[in-house]
């Protein structure tokens, strides 16, 4: 399954090549610290979040950073479909149950690529997002890799991507354009502003031919300060 990512499926590709250029971008988005841990995120449902962020976590383990996806959407999970392995044990089990991180965190076939699924779904995934546990624990992960990659839900449909944003160093909006709304975007911006979140842009996906040159690029821009 993994390799049916366009990272690994083709790796020369234009696409491909958008993702290198994306890693680039966000290496040189911060001057004053390193960015150490990003939640990926999106205004509302549909736009490709998960898939952009599988696709960027290969492109930075290639570059030979020591990186890690962790999949926080603790309501609909789907970076282990990305990924191809299963989510019988992970972030959940971690939290609530106190299971060793050692024995829930995937190895891919990607160099310095590890997978963090999110376990089963709980009842109550704000809470432990919001905890002291997952905080301590993403202070951890920061310790062990070069950067954290996490999924996180669409910021307009439940509060866990604010609560997330509060504990990274950074938040990347994916928008699929034609699809995502200009209003839902700054809606979602002034929500992760609101809690002190650090945006660091917008990568908007599934951008046609027309419009680039380039068939299924990717582009990432940035947020005005007057937006």
């Amino acid at each position: 399954m993994l390799k049916k990512l366009i990272t690994l499926k083709n790796p020369k590709s234009r696409t491909a090549e958008a993702f290198r250029t994306l890693r680039t971008n966000i290496q040189f988005s911060s001057l004053d610290k390193v960015l150490k841990s990003i939640v990926v995120t999106s205004s509302g449902s549909g736009e490709g979040k998960s898939t952009v962020m599988s696709n960027l976590a290969i492109t930075m383990a290639e570059s030979g950073m020591k990186v890690i996806l962790v999949d926080c959407d603790l309501r609909k999970p789907s970076v282990h479909k990305k990924m191809g392995i299963t989510n019988s044990i992970g972030l959940t089990n971690i939290l609530v149950q106190g299971v060793k991180k050692e024995d829930c965190v995937v190895k891919t076939e990607v160099n310095n690529l590890n997978v963090l699924t999110s376990g089963p779904v709980p009842p109550n995934p704000a809470e432990l997002l919001g905890s002291k546990k997952m905080r301590d624990f993403i202070d951890e992960l920061k310790k062990e890799y070069d950067l954290v990659l996490i999924d996180a839900p669409p910021v307009l449909a439940v509060t866990d991507a604010q609560i997330l944003s509060t504990i990274v160093d950074g938040v990347i909006f994916v928008a699929s354009y034609g699809e995502a709304q200009k209003n839902a975007l700054v809606d979602a911006k002034h929500l992760i502003d609101k809690v002190g979140g650090k945006i660091l842009g917008i990568v908007f996906n599934k951008v046609p031919e027309a419009v680039t040159g380039y068939h299924g690029k990717y582009y990432k821009g940035y947020y005005g300060n007057d937006n």
